[in-house]
């Protein structure tokens, strides 16, 4: 599932390359993901997109009305403000910018959003879906109506730039590692850099925020910091348009369970669960601990 790191590369690069073009049409061919209806999404055409920006890991591609007679033509429901895009990835969606219009075998799409830049050049926004659940979706909200939709009034504070005061947030009797991936708790992280902050911070995942005294803490804020911090970085530097459906994630330990731990040498270990895995080291954080891993418990049944 794509993260804050993730998500927030693909905002900046969409929002240089976006801000200020056009919009000439706007469709859905994937019916499933458009989750509102009023304004439609034709009410988009004409307007102008005025910047791409994340929350959590929702993106938000904010549209206002532009001058001439394309922007009066927009839909009247909408005529009262800008309004936005506000579009959730889920675990295999890609917002991505094509200088093509998609083909008409392509089933991957679900969002068409097709654009002119100042500069008279066409482009195509264009939400894919990899799979066959097709749980990414898309809502076409006013912009004063934004921050009380559910999507966005539950969240938590985002979990960067700004670390948030972690001893009071995650005062909770529960382990670190759905705590940190709990989007009401702190916006933004999810499995994959969840395991990479907990083992950057020495940190058992079952640990539980309760029980974290001060020095944990900072810790722990520290590897939020800089762990996503240094995953924004580099792909700063390794992605440029149009963004790739894989990026370049330069994880230590996620879905690295068997190889070496970078920093100690003990041979990583994971705990797999229905639909995810805990990656973890023994030596850093755990104290040479192996957890139960309940595939195994079963199997040895």
């Amino acid at each position: 599932m794509p993260e804050l790191p993730e998500v927030e590369i693909t905002a900046r690069l969409l929002d240089g390359a976006l801000r200020g073009a056009q919009i000439a049409s706007a469709l859905a061919p994937g019916i499933n993901a458009l989750r509102t209806f009023a304004p439609p999404l034709s009410a988009l055409e004409g307007w102008t997109i005025a910047g791409v920006r994340r929350r959590g890991k929702n993106l938000i591609v904010g549209v206002s009305q532009s001058g001439g007679a394309a922007g009066e033509s927009a839909d009247a429901e909408s005529s009262s403000g800008p309004l936005v895009l506000l579009i959730h990835l889920m675990s295999a969606g890609r917002l991505q910018l094509y200088d093509k219009r998609a083909g008409p075998r392509d089933r991957t799409s679900r969002l068409l959003v097709r654009v002119l830049a100042e500069s008279g050049e066409e482009a195509e926004l264009r939400l894919r879906e990899f799979g066959s659940k097709q749980a990414a979706w898309v809502k076409v909200l006013r912009a004063d109506e934004l921050e009380r939709d559910e999507a966005i009034a539950k969240l938590g504070p985002e979990a960067w730039p700004q670390v948030p005061a972690l001893q009071e947030l995650l005062g909770a009797p529960r382990p670190l590692h759905p705590l940190l991936r709990d989007q009401r708790v702190i916006a933004g992280i999810g499995r994959s850099w969840v395991d990479e902050i907990l083992w950057h911070a020495r940190l058992s995942p079952y640990k539980r925020g309760a029980d974290l005294d001060a020095e944990e803490c900072e810790r722990l804020r520290v590897a939020i910091f800089e762990t996503l911090g240094g995953a924004i970085a580099h792909y700063q530097e390794a992605i440029t348009l149009p963004i790739p459906d894989k990026l370049p994630m330069p994880l230590q330990v996620h879905r690295r369970e068997g190889r070496s731990c970078p920093r100690c040498g003990r041979t990583l270990e994971a705990v797999h669960f229905e639909d995810y895995v805990i990656a973890y080291c023994p030596g850093c954080q755990t104290e040479g601990r192996v957890l139960k891993d309940r595939r195994m418990s079963r199997l040895l049944k």
